[in-house]
């Protein structure tokens, strides 16, 4: 990521939910739990796990909760007007937010550290070789 240049700017789909990531991210994961692949619509979801710090967001955003599997609750925070999610974060660990990322300007920062929940992928998804996994939460 040397060649990657900060802050890289985001928005949601209809421009309404603008934002910046100050830093690379902590880490990034592929989830390929049920729930994510609902979100997605896709095989996975992908999320850069940031400090709360590292982020500035300018616009409106709706949010929706729901209990995880984990127990713990998952707050999702998405654009009003379009329905773009922009990121997740636990109500008790509100330093650490779980972008998704993907409505990024430069997703080269996207690249999963680790994919976890495949007891919950899809079979047709064959998980690269050489990347850490979980068969649950990472």
């Amino acid at each position: 990521m040397s060649d990657i240049s900060f802050p890289i700017k985001g928005s949601c789909q209809c421009g309404g939910v603008t934002y910046e990531l100050l830093s690379a991210p902590l880490k990034v994961l592929a989830c390929h739990c049920v729930q994510c692949q609902k979100l997605s619509t896709s095989a996975f979801s992908i999320t850069a796990v940031v400090l709360a710090s590292e982020l500035v967001f300018h616009g409106a955003m709706a949010d929706w909760s729901r209990t995880c599997d984990s127990g713990n609750l998952s707050s999702a925070k998405f654009c009003p007007t379009c329905g773009n999610r922009i990121y997740h974060v636990n109500p008790a660990e509100p330093n650490n937010i779980k972008l998704k990322a993907s409505n990024l300007d430069d997703t080269r920062v996207l690249n999963p550290s680790a994919h976890i929940w495949v007891s919950e992928k899809q079979d047709w998804f064959q998980l690269p070789e050489g990347v850490p996994t979980a068969e649950k939460g990472a």
